[in-house]
């Protein structure tokens, strides 16, 4: 296919090491072609200023839940967890409308594009109306997304869930969840419709909530929906230690246990969180090529706990990382905080590290979130590599993270030393795009705010 134009970087993080003067051409449908080191700049080159790193793919995330930020930051009695979070965010997920829910999500999906994603996973449960609203067709919640995210620029892989029960045992949702109950049969319905609308930049996969919010016949059913299908097949898992003993009670298994022994893992299968893992667990994940997603900011916020990191990686297990609730908004810290929980309950440095093979825990978390980020969005490549859609992030080296030092430590700087986003262009498709929510967007967004939070229906307490 003929090149639309070429880039040239003095400096590209490609194959897993710094390399220089890196020509890289860009493909009529916005996918990298050649990527060569070593390479004089051509006359017709662009000449990009700064050294350049692929993006991220957040591999999980709510976009409604952005409204929320910053209104459970309180605890006025009693004891707060993440169950008592989420009984005050459905106060949220009642009431957000279609419209809201775009300008919300396109003012989040901005701020992703800022904190280095340019590819997001929605894993979307909000499919019904809410109080008193009316929709003209069963998938305007998640057409919202998909238009926030052409708005924005972002690449979108829509997620719709599959939710048919409030717990373990249960026979259907609670009267706060009427806006998620969707089984196998919808959730592939609507796959398949996203899919064919034939979005730029848009594609589509399925998820379950949970083993506590999806029932096995549930389960079996998606599974025979799918079929051979190429499509990524995400779920939460793991996340809870009340949880885990829930799943005890009821099928005499722990969660990743169950998902393992009933044969259903392949590479298609995303674990997000995956938290409360025994290594017989990790080890089974290993062996089905399934991944997992951890959303550090998150699990923090909400109380979860702390993955067996050292294991996941030493198995060889895909790994990436997801802004989830939203509290954190940035891969670097992100990265930052899976490296910092390790460093707090191991009392050691440099957990993520491979003395001999990769003896940088930010290259190593890295790389593992560039690949993982690939199967977890449906991708087959992702990065700096011919075939990947031609995302990339342009490192300013006047950044104060940044200045003065040797190249060879550069993404150990950025992980572990900068504040905020220490670079000066984001490329989506071989665009540089803004990164910053037009005034009609922000606007938008306040107004949603305005509507969903104000008195008498206040932030709960």
């Amino acid at each position: 296919m003929a090149s639309l134009k070429r880039l040239h970087a003095p400096l590209a993080w490609v194959e897993g090491r710094w390399q220089r003067d890196v020509l890289m051409t860009v493909d009529a449908s916005g996918h990298w072609g050649d990527i060569a080191a070593q390479q004089p700049a051509p006359p017709d080159a662009e000449r990009l200023a700064g050294p350049v790193i692929p993006s991220l793919v957040n591999a999980h995330s709510h976009a409604f839940q952005r409204a929320f930020v910053g209104l459970a930051e309180r605890r006025d009695a009693g004891q707060d967890d993440f169950w008592s979070w989420r009984d005050r965010m459905y106060a949220l997920a009642l009431r957000i409308s279609p419209q809201q829910l775009r300008a919300v999500a396109g003012q989040l999906y901005a701020e992703l594009l800022r904190g280095g994603y340019t590819h997001v996973c929605e894993f979307h449960y909000l499919h019904h109306p809410g109080d008193g609203q009316v929709f003209d067709d069963e998938l305007d919640m998640a057409w919202a997304l998909a238009e926030a995210a052409q708005d924005v620029g972002i690449g979108l892989t829509l997620l719709p869930v599959v939710y048919t029960r409030s717990g373990f045992g249960a026979t259907g949702l609670r009267p706060d969840q009427h806006r998620f109950e969707a089984d196998a049969n919808w959730a592939w319905r609507a796959c398949q419709r996203v899919m064919a609308a034939g979005l730029p930049r848009v594609n589509a996969g399925v998820a379950l909530h949970s083993l506590r919010g999806a029932a096995p016949q549930d389960i079996a059913r998606l599974v025979q929906q799918v079929g051979a299908a190429d499509v990524p097949i995400h779920i939460h898992v793991a996340e809870q230690t009340a949880e885990v003993a829930d799943c005890l009670q009821a099928t005499g298994k722990r969660p990743l246990q169950w998902l393992a022994d009933a044969g259903l893992l392949d590479p298609r299968w995303q674990l997000v969180h995956a938290t409360h893992a025994q290594a017989e667990e990790i080890d089974a994940v290993a062996r089905s090529g399934a991944g997992i997603v951890i959303c550090p900011g998150t699990e923090a916020n909400l109380g979860d706990g702390l993955p067996d990191l050292p294991r996941w990686l030493a198995q060889g297990v895909p790994l990436t990382v997801g802004s989830d609730s939203q509290v954190t908004r940035g891969w670097v810290e992100e990265l930052r905080w899976l490296e910092y929980g390790q460093r707090l309950v191991l009392r050691q440095r440099n957990v993520a590290a491979a003395p001999g093979r990769q003896p940088s825990s930010a290259a190593r978390l890295f790389d593992a979130a560039v690949g993982g980020g690939a199967r977890a969005a449906g991708f087959t490549a992702w990065g700096l590599t011919p075939g990947a859609r031609a995302d990339c992030l342009v490192l300013n080296r006047e950044a104060d993270a940044l200045r003065g030092l040797p190249d060879e430590h550069l993404l150990d700087a950025v992980v572990f030393g900068s504040n905020g986003s220490p670079w000066q262009s984001v490329w989506v498709a071989g665009r540089a795009r803004p990164w910053r929510a037009p005034q009609r967007m922000a606007d938008a967004f306040e107004a949603a705010m305005r509507a969903l939070w104000a008195a008498p229906e206040a932030p709960p307490a």
